[in-house]
């Protein structure tokens, strides 16, 4: 049986606020950690989330 291509990623926010989105990634097309601007509703503006592994 074939291993999914896609996987689970955790986008945590970098204003230290502790808010995370839970995604899905493909690592066959991208192989660097994911970073994205998203809105953060405890800081109320939108702030860059970065890739860490859901433990």
């Amino acid at each position: 049986m074939a291993k999914p291509a896609n996987v689970k990623i955790k986008l945590v926010s970098t204003a230290d606020t502790g808010f995370f989105y839970v995604t899905r990634k493909n690592p066959r097309n991208l192989t660097e950690k994911m970073v994205q601007r998203k809105y953060d509703p405890i800081a109320r503006k939108h702030v860059e989330f970065k890739e860490a592994k859901i433990k």
